[in-house]
């Protein structure tokens, strides 16, 4: 917290006012956390002006800015290990061949329902390892923990482990991993976990290196995998355009967009069974010139056999929050009707300080107001140093919108005329006119 103090106290530029059309109540998710995140949601997106989302801030209690940014605060996906209980078997005591297919008893599946233990031939008796059963395991596993039953001699158990997809070829993932548990002088020393470089196969085998072993009495066997990383979820506007030829007989179709959204991603809504190719242009108004936004790209549609097949959604250059798009058919229109466009985002986040007292304010919309960028990203590189990799600021939520300073706030303040540089300029007329008087009259005069 100690931290977090000492960074809501660096010094920044006051904004040049206050007057923002509409605001969010922000609701603190974690009383006393010094610094939080919100998340923009698409109502702030369609009160902002400014293209740079300049318009964009918090406020105290008071009315008074506290130190915010646009950033991003969260830590890089990482995949989530998660543990699975797996079946296991134990193998014959007399067993020695590889062809473990041949003793098992396996489900259409291919998750195996016993293991045949009585197996006839020589050999010692001692234990002859397990056979676990991964066949219901989707991801690669990266390591396996066992557990035993309690009371048995101090070991320490060799082991290799192989796996298979069918029970008979194999191939060792662990060569020499260890199974401890010693007790000297009341210590005890426990491995029950075996690293492997991650492997996914139906089934693994862990077999003792020393055929004389004593026999392992397990009780559990669970396999370390990797969890999925969720993808960014991705929100998409559609919006419906207006054909407008060009002097030159060019088709293009226009769209009006209604905020500020950090587009990112071009998808083309095609009418039936259609291909084409496109060309996507952007620009903020009639003034500015088009620019492209996106290379040219095929978009298709494919309807039939209970399927419907489109081509996938186009990556813009960067991030766009133009108003005005534009698409043109390369080679001309194919059709009379018009296409939609599909335009994805992904919601940006505030991070802010919590400087002051509170309730805080999210507001937004000002032709008048702008936010002064404060040095947060270092605050979230202290934090991250201090607590770890992991650490983000604390989650806050928008609560319904109400109007601020409304209309008045979206009105760009008056001209300030300078009239000190205009009052000099007229003395500098004034004197240049009344010097000139002088030298006409004195041309004037008569020669004496």
């Amino acid at each position: 917290m100690k931290t977090l103090l000492l960074f809501a106290l660096l010094p920044f530029a006051a904004n040049a006012g206050t007057e923002y059309a509409r605001q969010w109540p922000v609701q603190l998710g974690t009383p006393d956390a010094g610094a939080y995140r919100v998340v923009l949601d698409e109502s702030v997106y369609r009160q902002l002006e400014s293209p740079s989302l300049a318009d964009l801030d918090v406020l105290d209690a008071q009315g008074q800015p506290v130190p915010a940014a646009l950033l991003d605060p969260t830590v890089p996906a990482q995949p989530q290990a998660r543990t699975v209980e797996l079946p296991w078997f134990p193998l014959p005591p007399r067993f020695r061949g590889n062809d473990v297919a041949s003793i098992s008893e396996i489900a259409t599946d291919g998750s195996l329902r016993r293991v045949q233990l009585n197996v006839d031939g020589g050999g010692s008796a001692a234990g002859n390892g397990f056979l676990l059963d991964a066949s219901r395991v989707e991801a690669p596993i990266d390591a396996l923990r066992f557990q035993w039953t309690q009371g048995q001699a101090p070991f320490d158990l060799r082991v290799r482990v192989s796996a298979s997809d069918d029970l008979r070829q194999w191939q060792t993932v662990a060569d020499e991993a260890h199974l401890v548990e010693l007790t000297n002088a009341g210590q005890r020393v426990l491995r029950d976990r075996i690293e492997l470089s991650p492997v996914k196969a139906r089934y693994l085998r862990v077999s003792p290196l020393d055929a004389q072993a004593q026999g392992l009495q397990l009780s559990a066997v669970t396999a370390q995998v990797q969890g999925t990383v969720a993808m960014p979820r991705w929100q998409w506007r559609v919006l419906d355009g207006k054909r407008a030829d060009d002097a030159d007989g060019v088709v293009h179709y226009e769209y009006e967009f209604d905020g500020r959204f950090p587009m990112a991603q071009a998808d083309i809504v095609l009418p039936g069974n259609s291909t084409g190719q496109w060309r996507l242009e952007a620009r903020d108004a009639s003034t500015q010139p088009w620019r492209d936004v996106a290379s040219p790209w095929v978009a298709f549609r494919l309807e039939g056999a209970g399927r419907d097949d489109a081509s996938p959604p186009q990556a813009l250059q960067g991030i766009r929050r133009e108003r005005a798009w534009r698409l043109t058919p390369i080679g001309g229109a194919q059709s009379n009707d018009v296409p939609r466009l599909r335009l994805g985002y992904q919601p940006e986040t505030l991070v802010f300080v919590a400087r002051g007292a509170g309730p805080f304010v999210l507001v937004a919309g000002s032709a008048r107001s702008t936010r002064s960028d404060s040095p947060l990203e270092s605050l979230v590189d202290a934090m991250r140093t201090q607590r770890g990799a992991q650490w983000q600021p604390a989650l806050a939520t928008l609560g319904e919108s109400t109007e601020r300073s409304g209309a008045s706030a979206l009105t760009p303040p008056p001209v300030q005329r300078d009239w000190k540089t205009w009052l000099l300029w007229g003395l500098l007329i004034a004197g240049a006119a009344l010097v000139g008087g002088f030298a006409i009259s004195l041309m004037r005069k008569p020669a004496s």
